[in-house]
Parts: C-alpha cells; structure tokens; sequence
C-alpha cells in the first residue's frame, strides 16, 4: 500500500514531544509534489537522490517522493564530516540533494566538495517549501518503484554504497521486500504505533518507518535517544511497535530501578531488536522487565538474508539470533570455502538465487563479499555457527578476530561480559601488538559516572572477567577513555581503534 490508501487525517508521524504531526493526507500530497519537481528537474528512474536530515518528518515526504519515482535515495550520515559526507554524495551520483535546517553548514561545504549535483532543496532556506508549492500534486499515471540506496557504516573501512536491483511494478500495487517479511512478523497495521529512537540514515530505522507508512501506522520519531525520553515516549504514546539496538536496552537497564518502574510500558507488543549481538545476560533483564516482546533479526543493510527469532524461541535457545529460510539459505564455511559440519564455527553466507546487491562503482568489494565457488552465497564478513536445529549464533565480526599464540579469540563475548559491571558504561576489545604472542587482548572502557579510572579499576574489571570465562580469553589489560567511537546506530567503530594502537 502507500499513503495515499489511508484516511487523510490520520496521523503518519508524529515527534516524541507531540510538537509536530505529519498526517497521512499531507505526506501523500506533499510527496507527489516532490515527485513531480523531481521530474521537472529533469530526474528519471533509476537516479540518485541525496538527503542530509536529523530524524525530521519530512525524510518520509522525501523517501516517498523517491520510492514512488523510481529512483535511488541515499540518506548520508550527517554525523560524517564533511569530506566524508562528500565523498557519499559525489559517489552515489546525486541530482539532487536535499538539507535540513540543522546541517545547513554542513550541506553548503557538501556542495563545494562536490561539482553537483544538479539542484538543490533545503528544508528551512524556504527553498524545499517553493518547490512543493509550484509543483503539481496530481498522481501520475505510472509510479515506478525506487528503493534506498543505503552505505555501509563504514566501521571496517570506507563507506560502501550498497545498490540493490530496482523492484518491478507500480508503487500502488507492489510491496517491497521489506514489508512481504516484516508486515506479517511483527503484526504492522492501522493500529501500530512504532517508536523509533534511531536515526533514518540507518536502515532498520529507515526500512521499518516506511513498512509502519506502507501499512498505515502511527511513527513516533525521537530526534535522538535517551533512556528516560524513550521510556516517556512509550508511556505518552502507547506505543506497540518498537526497534532498539542493544547499546540502547544497556543504557535503560542502567538508569536507577525506581526510574524504570516509574513509566508504564504495557502497551508494548513487539519490541524489535539487531545491528549487533545483544549479550545474554542483557537480554535476559529486558525480558524480565517488558517481557515476552522481544523479537530480534539477523541482517544487514546488504539484505543479503536474514534469521529470525522470537521471545518464546529464544527462551529455548538463548543467545542465538534464529534461523533463516525466509530469505536465503544459512551456509557457514571454513577458510577454504567449504561448508562445515553443525557446531563448528566458520563464516556466515546466505545463499539467494540470484546475487542480490552490488557494491556501487566497487565491482572488488562485490567479489570479495561472494563465495569463491557460489557467487549467489554472499557474507558480510560475520562468523558463527548453527546448532542441530538450524539456530545461528554469532560469535564476532571476521575482521575483528584476535588471534593470539595462534588462537582465535573473539572480542564480543569479552564485551558482553565487562558491559554488565556497574562500573563500565561502554567498552571495546581489540587485539593490540604483542612480541610473544603476536597479538594481545586489551579493552578500552568509558567508566561510568562516579568510578575512577585507574590501577585499582582495573584489576577489578580483570577479576570479574576472569571469573567468568577461560583465563586464555581475558584482557591482559584496561585503557580508559572518555568516550568509545560508536556510531548514533550502536555500532562500534572498532577499525579505527583498533589501528591507533597498531599504528
């Protein structure tokens, strides 16, 4: 479905403090008449269109101004810098880009890095408001499907554009993927009201918000998250759909005990959760506290496959990220591409008929994403196993294994540990040099407030470790820092910590 399917009043998006509402009647207008500025600027199917926003109301005029003309959206990380942004901009071929008021600056250095693109809109310069307004909101006849345009975080090196094939038919008429797999999952529909507290740059956030205005729900869109503002937002609004990152369940789980229990959070139904592995023990209290609600998925903005898992399945097989069939078939294989038998750990392919993405303008970086004997199994550089039943378990990303004395140690389970002291508010594990043993085991942590960095914190953050898994595992040692590189999504950008100490 789209917009235009759905009563006219109703409420698409609404901001978490109440101030602003986008009805469903104003984004079906308002996104034909970008549409068809986009067609007078002369923009055809299978362009690009660049947006620079925060989490405003009108990404979804723009993403539905797109994916109703047959283009290509690219919605560019506005926490990059400049040159970087840049760099996404002028790769992705943009026509056109597209500024919110906040990252004005940051918009114009965009435009003076790059020659191009061809036009462009800002949200609060009057300039977007223009265009809509001399523009026709008639419906034309044909609306060729567009589809996102998404890069890579970049927390393994350079950002890459991950282009999926155009989807065939009329934007009135076909679904997407996303919303063939979701909408059924998850129960999405006219009664939903889905909170998002990530940002739409990313693409659960994005992907999820266009599923909630295909089926006509309600978003609620925080700016930004915060652990008490997110709980508010559950309570004011009664929301029943939600999609978390685990960085963010830590952060609630940490706020005081009275706090928690001071917002009513029994409206929600379906609380989902990926982007990283959520830790067990974390899982387990968010469970205890909201209960049965969360769903969580495997995947990535490659949407190569996917497993899903449920509350009740996943009280069965705990730590496991579910199983896949929906959309690809899990293969894990060893070093020389063949796959291995149940339980032993090796990389994670998902097998699809055809090759279901490419890397824009990096033909290497597709070949080095496929299997060297099945270029229809492809990975995004993650390693697990599968148990008897089929169930995944991810054990870490491949770039980031230590390999230590010539065994590989894996950097999450350490961090899954040491993120549940009361002393720790974030922490990293990175394999650092090392004469003897090649590499060795350190992690770098940000103390919460009131714990003092130092010696005697760290032999108790050593201890507790020690405590609970094999000694060959633990840190050797504890950096302290202010701040670890995270991005707003909960990723952690370990490549660039990593090489500061390799450096």
């Amino acid at each position: 479905m789209y917009p235009g399917a759905y009563d006219p009043a109703r409420p698409a998006v609404v901001t978490a403090d109440g101030g602003r509402t986008l009805t469903y009647g104003q984004l079906e207008e308002r996104s034909l008449r970008l549409a068809d500025h986009l067609r007078t600027a002369g923009l055809r199917p299978g362009d690009h269109l660049a947006l620079l926003s925060d989490n405003d109301p009108r990404v979804l005029e723009v993403y539905w101004a797109a994916v109703r003309s047959g283009l290509y959206l690219t919605v560019v990380n506005h926490h990059l810098t400049a040159d970087e942004a840049a760099y996404i901009v002028r790769d992705c071929g943009a026509r056109t880009l597209v500024v919110s008021g906040p990252l004005t600056e940051l918009g114009e250095r965009i435009r003076q890095l790059v020659p191009g693109p061809a036009s462009y809109l800002g949200f609060d310069d009057g300039s977007y408001e223009r265009a809509l307004a001399a523009a026709s909101p008639e419906p034309p006849a044909h609306q060729p499907r567009g589809a996102d345009m998404l890069y890579s975080s970049g927390t393994t090196g350079r950002p890459k554009g991950i282009a999926p094939t155009l989807p065939e038919g009329d934007v009135r008429e076909v679904m997407t993927m996303y919303q063939l797999l979701f909408q059924p999952m998850y129960g999405f529909g006219e009664d939903t009201v889905y909170l998002c507290p990530a940002p739409l740059y990313h693409a659960a956030p994005l992907r999820f918000s266009h599923v909630v205005t295909a089926t006509g729900g309600t978003i609620v869109l925080m700016n930004s998250f915060d652990p008490q503002g997110a709980l508010e937002a559950i309570e004011r609004h009664r929301v029943t759909h939600s999609q978390w990152v685990p960085t963010m369940f830590v952060r609630m789980l940490k706020l005081p005990r009275e706090m928690r229990e001071a917002y009513d959070v029994s409206s929600l139904k379906v609380a989902i959760h990926a982007a990283a592995p959520c830790p067990v023990e974390v899982k387990w209290r968010m469970m205890a506290w909201w209960g049965s609600v969360l769903y969580e998925y495997y995947a990535a903005t490659e949407a190569n496959g996917i497993t899903f898992i449920g509350p009740e399945e996943w009280l069965r097989k705990p730590g496991s990220v579910g199983r896949g069939g929906l959309l690809g078939e899990l293969r894990i294989c060893g070093e020389d591409g063949k796959v291995l038998p149940v339980g032993e750990t090796g990389t994670v392919y998902f097998e699809r008929e055809e090759l279901p993405f490419r890397y824009h303008n990096d033909d290497a970086r597709t070949r080095e994403a496929q299997h060297p004997e099945h270029p229809n199994w492809t990975t995004t550089g993650d390693i697990g196993h599968v148990d008897e039943d089929g169930y995944l378990f991810l054990t870490d990303r491949r770039a980031f294994t230590i390999i230590s004395g010539g065994v590989n140690i894996y950097p999450q389970e350490i961090e899954d540990c040491l993120v549940l002291h009361p002393k720790v508010t974030d922490v990293a594990v990175v394999g650092v040099p090392d004469a003897e043993m090649g590499e060795a085991v350190k992690a770098v942590v940000q103390p919460a407030p009131g714990a003092t960095p130092g010696p005697e914190l760290e032999r108790e953050l050593l201890d507790f470790v020690r405590d609970r898994i094999a000694h060959y595992k633990s840190p050797r040692s504890v950096d302290f820092t202010d701040a670890l590189p995270r991005t707003p999504t909960g990723k952690l950008a370990k490549s660039s910590l990593r090489k500061a100490y390799w450096d």
